[in-house]
C-alpha cells in the first residue's frame, strides 16, 4: 500500500513503545488508527499524548480473549468504517524457561506473544478480504525469533513462531494483493521491561549488559517510520537493528554447512522442490495493491 493517506490502521499493544510508534507514524501519514491496548495506564496516556486528534481511538482489549477481539474489531468498524492495516504487536515479556515445570507463566506468554497474533489475524484479516481494497498486516516478532536469547525460552518460542505464521499469511493472502510483514525489532525504548537507572544493580553481567543496551535504545517513532516505508515497499522481512547482522549471517552459513554433501537425492524430490520453490518465490514476489 503506497498510500495510506485517509486509510485505518489497528494497532494493538498500541499505546505505549514499538506500538505507539507506529500509531504515531501512521497519524503522520494521514491516517486514522484504532488504538488496542490491555493497560488503562498506557491507554490514558496515549489518548493525552494526542489528546485533540480526531483520528484516533482508543480501546481496552486482551488480545488472547477472542471475544473481546471481535467486539474490538466491531467497535473499530462502527467508528471508522474500514480497517486496512492491522498491526498485530501486542506482546508481554518473561514466561519461564525451557526446563521450567510450571505452565501458568508459560501459557499466558504464549497466548499473548503468539496468540495474540493469531487471533488479530483470523478475526480482522478477513474483514480486509471482504473490503476488497487491498491492505497490510504487521506482525511484530522479534531478534528474538532470529537469534537466541538465553533464559527466555517462552518469549522467543513465541516469537520463532510468529515467523512462521506471518510467512504462510504472505502466501495466503498475496493473490488477493494485500500486503504481509514480520518485523523483528532489537532494543527499542518501550514499557516491555523496567530498566533501573542505577546498572550496578544488575544481578549479573549479562543482565546488566542487556539493561545497558535497552537504556541506548531505539526511539519507537524511529522503528515506526521504518515500518511505514516496509509497508509502502511490500517488504516482507522488516529488521530494524544492523547490530544483529554478522550473527543472522553466521547462524544461516551454519545451518548451510550442516547438509550432507554426499546425499543423492531422487529425481522426483527435486521436482517437487523446485515446484514448491518456484511456488513460493512468486506468491512472496506478488505486489499489494496501492
Amino acid at each position: 500500500m503506497r498510500n495510506l493517506a485517509g486509510k485505518v490502521a489497528f494497532v494493538t499493544g498500541g499505546a505505549s513503545g514499538i506500538g505507539f510508534g507506529m500509531v504515531r507514524a501512521f497519524l503522520e501519514e494521514g491516517m486514522k488508527v484504532v488504538v488496542a491496548d490491555y493497560n488503562p495506564a498506557h491507554l490514558a496516556a496515549a489518548a493525552a499524548a494526542l489528546a485533540g486528534s480526531n483520528a484516533v481511538h482508543f480501546l481496552q482489549v486482551d488480545v488472547s480473549d477472542r471475544a473481546q477481539m471481535r467486539a474490538a474489531a466491531d467497535e473499530a468498524l462502527s467508528v471508522f468504517g474500514r480497517i486496512h492495516v492491522l498491526c498485530n504487536n501486542a506482546g508481554v515479556a518473561g514466561g519461564g524457561t525451557a526446563d521450567d515445570p510450571d505452565f501458568a507463566e508459560w501459557d499466558h506468554a504464549i497466548g499473548i506473544n503468539l496468540g495474540g497474533v493469531v487471533n488479530g489475524s483470523k478475526i480482522i484479516v478477513p474483514i480486509i478480504q471482504r473490503q476488497g481494497e487491498g491492505g497490510h498486516v504487521v506482525n511484530t516478532a522479534s531478534m528474538a525469533g532470529m537469534v537466541p536469547l538465553p533464559g527466555m525460552a517462552a518469549y522467543s518460542t513465541a516469537k520463532y513462531a510468529v515467523r512462521g505464521f506471518t510467512e504462510s499469511l504472505r502466501m495466503q493472502l498475496a493473490p488477493e494483493g494485500i500486503g504481509v510483514s514480520c518485523l523483528y525489532p532489537g532494543a527499542t525504548k518501550s514499557a516491555l521491561l523496567t530498566i533501573p537507572d542505577d546498572l550496578s544493580e544488575a544481578p549479573d553481567e549479562f543482565t546488566g549488559k542487556l539493561w545497558a543496551a535497552l537504556q541506548a535504545a531505539m526511539e519507537p517513532i524511529e522503528l515506526g517510520r521504518r515500518v511505514v516505508q516496509c509497508i509502502k515497499e511490500n517488504r516482507f522481512h522488516i529488521l530494524t537493528h544492523r547490530e544483529f547482522l554478522d550473527e543472522v549471517r553466521e547462524r544461516h552459513r551454519a545451518i548451510e554447512d550442516a547438509f550432507w554433501d554426499d546425499e543423492v537425492i531422487s529425481e522426483e524430490r527435486s521436482i517437487f522442490e523446485n515446484l514448491r520453490r518456484t511456488t513460493v518465490d512468486e506468491l512472496f514476489a506478488m505486489p499489494a495493491k496501492d
